[in-house]
């Protein structure tokens, strides 16, 4: 007993150790999976943080103030892209969708909290733990302080968010994924793995018999020597490289014991010994019109994979099989495409359409990579070096326009520093899309903002909140929890119709979008494995960013709605 209290005097007096137990517990418990469930780190730590709570700490507000500015910029920065795209190109109806659902989520609390009589506090954590935007909490913290209550009065709102949080979390969770998952194919009455085959099918329009992959992936180097006149010898390289009707490619030529330099218009003479690339069933069909020999030198050819970071708008909206057949192509292979703030993973088809912010990974000869990250945008290399003038300056250009209040009818309307700090981290990462020099965040200190800088705030409204927990849940009562599985439930039936029949959405890309528009990445990635396809992924990336910004901000709004 001496040990604990020690801890526990320990702990009071040096309030920032409780908010790293609170950390390395919560990542730990949120970790744990039950089957298909877990947790999480955000309810992990949360959880936690109202444990320790228990023991009485106080902490600085200040402390959650400067993590949840520094997690609304990175997600503001990490959507970007995705969101102006969906603003301002072909991704306006997804975008347009996503704020119609947006709104049905924010209006579900709404009624919810109505009906049941909730004050702002309990209807701004069933907002955050319904919808699963825990980063809406710290939007209505900061719109709580601002409606002139007491200090009493202001603490009791605010304690009762983590409770009504806690409460529909899991449902918000397992729900929406049952939701989109089994139940949306049902809602739209489609087989959704045989919808998922014949959207592939289309999607791979125009690639070769054996798949967009087999095209682009299977990156093998050999050397030839050209005997025969008229089979390969008297072409040009270009004409060459097309006689093989697949994509190979020459890399480098040898001619009179000397390597040379060549470019497409260069004609192959008797005896020159060529170095050809490209995947293995064309180069044996290729060989048969020349001998392979070995020429070490001649194969010491630089390859790499590189993910490029695409800025350029000659690559924004081009299909895969078209940007193929494009000269600076030529001895490049795409083996992975990643899109927006979560890193998705799109499907590597040959209709698939590159968009800026895009990270596609490709291999080739380095000469080959070079030119096609001149062309298309820059390489995404490894750095453990961040621009802190942009995040810091960002940041702080934020706040000071967040901090702007605007007066409407008597009330102060205001984003806030935080909304702030969001809306200027989506300006900073949809320029950087373009603009790739005006800084670097590489994606581990995206990662730290995005996750530690959201739990530390979490860790603090627990730790805060924790006194006053237990009778925060015995004055929410358990019909909260009820009130939780109408909000999720809601939006979501309705989604999958609204997608069908008003914007006509393919059936795949509609569930797709369902699960963007609640920001709920769990959810799509139960439809890809009920459908045995990750097509859906098509149509998460724009609903995502536009819900993202739009749900964080709701936090807000149901405050000022309630008050």
């Amino acid at each position: 007993m001496i040990v604990v209290e020690w801890i526990f005097t320990t702990l009071r007096a040096n309030p920032e150790l409780s908010i790293f137990l609170a950390l390395a517990v919560g990542y730990w418990l949120g970790a744990i999976k039950l089957g298909s469930f877990s947790l999480g780190t955000v309810t992990g730590t949360l959880l936690v943080g109202v444990l320790i709570g228990q023991i009485g700490i106080d902490i600085s507000p200040q402390i959650k103030s400067i993590f949840f500015m520094m997690f609304l910029f990175a997600v503001g920065f990490g959507v970007g892209p995705q969101f102006v795209r969906g603003i301002a190109s072909d991704g306006l109806p997804q975008a347009i969708f996503a704020v119609l659902i947006s709104l049905l989520c924010l209006f579900s609390v709404y009624i919810a909290a109505v009906m049941a009589g909730y004050g702002p506090g309990i209807a701004a954590g069933l907002l955050a733990g319904s919808h699963t935007i825990s980063a809406s909490i710290g939007l209505a913290t900061d719109a709580i302080g601002r409606l002139g209550l007491s200090s009493e009065e202001t603490k009791q709102q605010l304690d009762l968010i983590p409770v009504a949080y806690a409460i529909t979390y899991l449902f918000g969770t397992v729900g929406t994924g049952w939701i989109i998952a089994f139940m949306g194919p049902k809602l739209l009455r489609i087989d959704i793995e045989k919808e998922c085959q014949r959207y592939e099918k289309e999607m791979s329009a125009g690639a070769p018999e054996d798949g967009m992959l087999s095209a682009w992936n299977k990156y093998i180097i050999r050397a030839y020597e050209l005997t025969t006149p008229g089979l390969i010898a008297g072409k040009t390289v270009k004409e060459a490289e097309d006689s093989a009707g697949e994509r190979i490619f020459l890399e480098n030529l040898r001619r009179n014991g000397s390597i040379i330099t060549f470019s497409e218009d260069t004609v192959l003479e008797v005896g020159d010994v060529v170095a050809v690339s490209g995947k293995h069933e064309a180069l044996v069909e290729w060989s048969n019109r020349a001998v392979e020999v070995a020429d070490e030198e001649l194969l010491n050819i630089p390859v790499e994979s590189v993910d490029i970071f695409v800025t350029n708008k000659k690559a924004d909206g081009t299909s895969l099989i078209d940007l193929s057949k494009k000269p600076i192509s030529r001895g490049v292979y795409v083996t992975r495409i990643r899109r927006g703030s979560m890193g998705v993973d799109i499907p590597v088809y040959a209709q698939t359409v590159l968009n800026r912010g895009d990270i596609v990974t490709v291999n080739g000869s380095a000469k080959h990579i070079d030119a096609i990250i001149e062309e298309f945008g820059f390489a995404d290399r490894p750095t453990s070096v961040t621009d802190m003038v942009l995040v810091g300056a960002g940041i702080v250009l934020g706040g000071l326009i967040g901090a702007v209040t605007v007066p409407v009818h008597g009330v102060p309307i205001t984003l806030s520093t935080s909304g702030g700090a969001l809306i200027a981290g989506l300006i900073v990462g949809w320029l950087r899309s373009f603009i790739p020099k005006i800084g670097t965040v590489p994606s581990a200190t995206l990662w730290f903002m995005n996750s530690v800088g959201l739990n530390v705030f979490i860790a603090v409204v627990g730790i805060t909140a924790g006194p006053t927990f237990v009778a925060g849940l015995k004055h929410v009562g358990p019909e909260i929890f009820f009130w939780g599985l109408f909000a999720t439930s809601m939006p979501m039936i309705l989604a999958p119709y609204i997608g069908k029949y008003i914007f006509r959405f393919d059936p795949v890309i509609n569930l797709g979008c369902c699960g963007g528009a609640r920001t709920s990445t769990a959810s799509v990635a139960m439809l890809a494995e009920v459908a045995k396809s990750n097509a859906p992924m098509l149509g998460y990336t724009v609903p995502y960013a536009v819900s993202n910004t739009l749900l964080t901000l709701w936090g807000m709004f149901i405050v000022m709605l309630l008050a």
